[in-house]
């Protein structure tokens, strides 16, 4: 996967040059992040709308692309960035990967597991990066969380909850059913901060309910999965968001046999028997920049990053196993999700 140059010289001078498909959000902040580091250059964008991409390629003095087809077959780019509709992940990845071409993707790697396998091993084949972006595992919250673990000793149950409510809903990708996918792939870090933690996943439970006027779209959307880890912790993810949903929340909480650890926002305290404590958590600012250093740093380097493909795909046959059993009401267990694939 390293980009090998023949002289000192050479390398001094290189610069990995990138394409970028999507002009929203996360696409703004790895563009930021790419401009900053001399050692990538981008070369192009393709958006959603026609306007909206113009607009963004005269803010970075970059060319306009129709297609993100066309993007992933020209030469003079090296590495693809996809920030876009989580539905078209999958195609763009497999395009930009069999023309050659290292991978930048935000989770999910795709919203079919089958798929996000086939992904993985193509990378391989073509000896290219294909690096799923979790932007969680880098936060100060997640960090926090690591550092304080030990305190609370034996752990037997934690809970994560995002609630967000929006009124009047967006009418757009993130509230479709097709673009945005089944809401614990489509917000897959809520389950990967617990993987990360916590290790292998025994059985999973999962309910869900959409709000909805027509069928494409829905206006409120709440989910929640129960977990039961392979070391005997219980833990409990809630996502909800849009119209019918009254008070925002972020929490994430762990309870062990010493105490426990309890972020509110961007608050975190430690808890034990007659004693509070608060605890520092760092800014969620600047990880674009960071992630994309890191990518940058293993390509030119060799230098390890902070999570695998792999990794991100147990998450994602977690959170697939989650759909199925938010569809048959059934408790579903991970052996035999894992002895199918």
């Amino acid at each position: 996967m390293r980009i090998v140059y023949n002289s000192e010289a050479a390398l001094e001078k290189a610069r990995v040059r990138v394409g970028l498909v999507g002009t929203g959000y996360a696409a703004k902040f790895r563009a930021e992040a790419l401009l900053h580091d001399e050692r990538s250059h981008i070369v192009a964008v393709v958006g959603h709308t026609r306007e909206k991409t113009e607009t963004f390629a005269r803010e970075y003095q970059i060319k306009v692309l129709s297609t993100w087809q066309e993007l992933v077959e020209r030469e003079d780019i090296d590495l693809v960035t996809i920030s876009t509709i989580n539905r078209d992940h999958g195609a763009i990845a497999r395009a930009a990967l069999a023309n050659g071409k290292h991978v930048i993707i935000e989770y999910p790697l795709s919203l079919d597991v089958v798929e996000a396998e086939e992904l993985i091993a193509l990378a391989k084949a073509q000896k290219k990066l294909l690096h799923v972006e979790h932007l969680e595992l880098l936060g100060g919250l997640h960090q926090a969380l690591k550092q304080n673990l030990a305190k609370i000793g034996e752990i037997f149950y934690a809970r994560y909850s995002t609630i967000n409510p929006q009124n009047p809903a967006p009418r757009k990708w993130t509230y479709n059913h097709e673009l945005f996918g089944f809401p614990l792939i489509g917000a897959l870090s809520r389950l990967h901060r617990f993987i990360d933690l916590f290790g292998t996943v025994f059985t999973v439970n999962c309910h869900q309910r959409y709000w909805e006027i027509e069928p494409e779209y829905y206006q409120t959307c709440l989910c929640t999965s129960q977990l039961c880890f392979d070391s005997g912790l219980l833990a409990q993810v809630v996502y909800g968001k849009g119209e019918s949903i009254w008070q925002s929340e972020r929490k994430f909480e762990v309870h062990g046999e010493k105490g426990g650890l309890i972020f509110d926002g961007d608050t975190g305290i430690f808890v034990q028997p007659g004693e509070t404590t608060s605890i520092e958590v760092g800014s969620r600012r600047g990880l674009f920049a960071k992630d994309t250093s890191m990518v940058l740093d293993h390509l030119f380097d060799g230098t390890p990053l902070y999570v695998t493909p792999e990794e991100s795909l147990y998450t994602l046959k977690v959170a697939d196993t989650a759909q199925r059993a938010a569809q048959t009401g059934l408790t579903m267990f991970m052996k035999d999700t894992l002895d199918k694939s």
